[in-house]
């Protein structure tokens, strides 16, 4: 049998380090910022631990990638943050932001460890997914004792089992509507609740971008998510069921910038990329017709603002390549 440190890690494992170095730097860069600002204890001592899994798995990630004799991705470094800068969020913001974080790492590194065939890159993500497990479980607590978690709606409990008796189950826009399923509420609530969260993120990021260029983008997206809010909101309120809290009134109104462009706009096409992952899961779980076709309408609308973000991060140059394929055609000799 080979020898591990002789077999060469797969296309698979190689995007998923690199992309969890690019989001480990990112977070570095945005966690020492929170941390010369929060003022509640708690919460430092939930930013204290996220920041030392950052700059842990950093160590790790770049052993890795020397071992390989792969170069090490630059990501973000010092120059994309001022920690000095006034503060932007609150203390409220910047731990729901740390905990959804932590829920969006927990299913990529799930992902993770289901493609690593090396048992060194299994046995890395493994242990990330008990950090951010660790994290996710650390920074509820503290919403908890607060009383800022917001939880999903409650339905009744069944008492017996029933079973769809009519095509009328999956109807959705005309005639009677069958009230929404656990998982369709779930998923309006989750994805409802992201949204709200991301236009505070995408508020703030307006209001501190030094182009203009970015500056629109932002507002731009600010005003999509407040849409799509609204959309699900309004499905959810159609039930008599609760919306999730917004975070507008955590964004302070600072102007000066504690993040580069560049970070700003990775972050936010990176959370567009991850909400269409979610949408495409709600779509697939939702029996009614008009919220399946909510979805696919509303991850057309974002794929093209994810475009147009990635246009700009490449007329920029700030769009660094992950890992790919050699171009055949261009080693060729063709003289």
């Amino acid at each position: 049998m080979l020898n591990e440190q002789n077999i060469q890690l797969t296309s698979a494992e190689l995007s998923q380090i690199w992309s969890a170095y690019q989001n480990d730097t990112m977070m570095r860069c945005l966690l020492r910022y929170f941390l010369n600002h929060v003022d509640d204890d708690e919460i430092r001592s939930v930013l204290d631990y996220a920041l030392q899994l950052a700059q842990t798995h950093l160590e790790q990630l770049t052993a890795i990638f020397e071992a390989e004799g792969n170069a090490v991705p630059q990501g973000f470094t010092d120059d994309d943050v001022n920690v000095t800068a006034p503060r932007l969020y609150s203390d409220t913001f910047i731990l729901a932001y740390v905990q959804q974080s932590a829920k969006l790492a927990m299913n990529s590194y799930s992902m993770s460890v289901a493609l690593a065939a090396r048992q060194d890159i299994h046995a890395y993500f493994s242990q990330c997914m008990r950090d951010v497990l660790e994290l996710h479980r650390m920074a509820n607590e503290v919403l908890l004792s607060k009383g800022l978690y917001t939880r999903s709606p409650n339905i009744p409990y069944q008492d017996q089992v029933t079973f769809a008796d009519s095509q009328q189950y999956l109807r959705g826009w005309w005639g009677t509507q069958r009230p929404l399923l656990s998982v369709e509420i779930a998923n309006l609530f989750d994805n409802a609740q992201r949204n709200a969260l991301g236009r505070a993120t995408m508020m703030g990021f307006s209001q501190v971008a030094l182009s203009k260029e970015v500056g629109k983008y932002m507002v731009r997206g600010k005003e999509i998510a407040a849409k799509h809010v609204e959309i699900f909101n309004s499905a959810l309120r159609s039930d008599d069921l609760q919306a999730p809290m917004t975070w507008d009134y955590e964004v302070t109104t600072s102007t000066q910038a504690p993040f580069s462009d560049k970070l700003m706009m990775f972050q936010t096409t990176a959370l567009i990329a991850i909400g269409m992952g979610y949408y495409g899961t709600a779509m697939a779980t939702s029996m009614r017709r008009d919220l399946a076709a909510k979805y696919s309408r509303l991850m057309a609308e974002i794929g093209k603002y994810a475009e147009d973000g990635a246009n700009i991060m490449i007329r920029k140059g700030w769009l660094e390549k992950p890992p790919q394929q050699a171009d055949r055609s261009a080693l060729a000799n063709n003289d």
